[in-house]
């Protein structure tokens, strides 16, 4: 197939060598990570539904999730949660094939409360969430549906990708996963809701880091400063394995202990007291919010993984830029890349894929063209693999 693909020098400077640099990665328990969460969990569990029933995954979206904040008393030794917390399930799926009613709704509610119950350890999920679904109702005749052997694009969307991670964006990833495993894991008083914002300043790299504390592991104001002492030192630690660049990291910073103001939490999750959550507000498809880079601003988790270019031009864009990038075996310092669908034409066929390289020196700027265009041939040709990679959860889109 005659792909319209694009490859072009990008003449910038690396980001490596620019002067600032500023990464946020929000964590697995903050509302905006939930929203997406819960958003991503029901979409699998709609195309399993799906697949096991008629073969094939049916059109749905259920990327429209909110999350309401509610109310709680935190305090040390154990508090309590006064509101539940709202959570909305919205979007649209096929309930009704050929005059058979399909079980959606349980099918959606049951994944968004066992998607809680794995990532919210320290909630009581059947109490303190209050759970409504109203994703909308559709019907479809499978005799008229996949009726061509080619996919079509269901919007005009464009996905974004770069490679590879900076060191500053690697540290900010790992990080959250450090502390959202092995840490948590070794100091259960943390809580599942944490941020990491990263600023390199030259070869200064400072990590800002709020994690919400659970009340019922912390005796006392010396036991919560204590547990913020050690924690900043082992996120010390791990991180500045990932960097020879001077390295500082800060943990909790709206503390006041002097005022008696410290960020405890009974769930350790800040959506437990009034903060909200959307899917599409946190993390882009590669994990990270990275303003010096290219983004879009398209929600990946929720939507369908078949036809819906807004995730997997996403998630494609990301993987097509990483193979790119080991092509160049040192010759290429980082390239980004786009692609563009048009509505109702096939997914493996976009309106245009562009690949911008920034070369290292002495390199000719044609010199991969023919290997990058087979990495985008291949990886658009073969795209109904990351629908399947998307189900089985292999992908992560947030």
């Amino acid at each position: 197939m005659d792909r319209n693909i694009f490859i072009e020098e990008l003449k910038q400077v690396p980001i490596e060598k620019q002067g600032v640099e500023f990464v946020e990665r929000k964590g697995i328990g903050h509302p905006d990570s939930i929203a997406d969460g819960l958003a991503e969990s029901v979409s699998r569990a709609l195309s399993k539904m799906y697949i096991e029933r008629y073969g094939r995954i049916l059109h749905h979206n259920t990327d429209e999730v909110e999350v309401v904040g509610g109310q709680s008393a935190p305090k040390f030794g154990g508090g309590a949660i006064l509101e539940p917390v709202y959570i909305l399930l919205v979007g649209r799926a096929t309930t009704e094939v050929n005059g058979e009613r399909l079980p959606y709704r349980t099918c959606a509610v049951k994944a968004a409360y066992e998607y809680l119950e794995k990532h919210c350890k320290h909630l009581d999920v059947e109490w303190d969430v209050i759970l409504d679904c109203r994703i909308g109702q559709g019907s479809v005749d499978l005799r008229g549906v996949y009726d061509t052997k080619r996919l079509l694009a269901n919007d005009t969307s464009f996905g974004v990708g770069f490679a590879p991670f900076s060191e500053t964006e690697k540290i900010t990833l790992e990080t959250e996963k450090f502390i959202n495993g092995k840490l948590c894991k070794s100091m259960p008083e943390l809580g599942e809701d944490v941020k990491v914002m990263a600023c390199r300043m030259d070869d200064r790299i400072n990590l800002t880091i709020a994690v919400a504390m659970v009340d019922c592991r912390l005796g006392d104001r010396k036991a919560y400063e204590a547990s913020i002492e050690q924690a900043t030192v082992k996120i010390h630690d791990f991180a500045q394995k990932f960097t020879d660049r001077e390295l500082t990291v800060d943990v909790n910073t709206a503390d006041d202990y002097k005022k008696g103001i410290y960020y405890l939490t009974v769930s350790g999750l800040s959506m437990e007291n009034g903060d909200d959550g959307s899917v599409g507000r946190g993390n882009r498809a590669n994990g990270l919010i990275t303003p010096m880079r290219p983004m879009s601003m398209e929600a990946s988790a929720g939507k369908n993984p078949v036809t819906h270019v807004g995730k997997l031009y996403n998630i494609l864009a990301t993987q097509v830029a990483n193979e790119i990038v080991k092509a160049g075996r040192g010759d290429i310092k980082e390239v980004h890349t786009r692609i563009l669908s048009q509505i109702g034409k096939p997914i493996d066929d976009p309106q245009a894929a562009s690949a911008k390289i920034i070369y290292a020196g002495n390199v000719n700027p044609s010199k991969y063209d023919k290997e990058v265009r087979a990495i985008y041939d291949e990886k658009l040709a073969k795209i109904t693999d990351l629908t399947k990679q998307i189900v089985a959860g292999k992908v992560s889109v947030f």
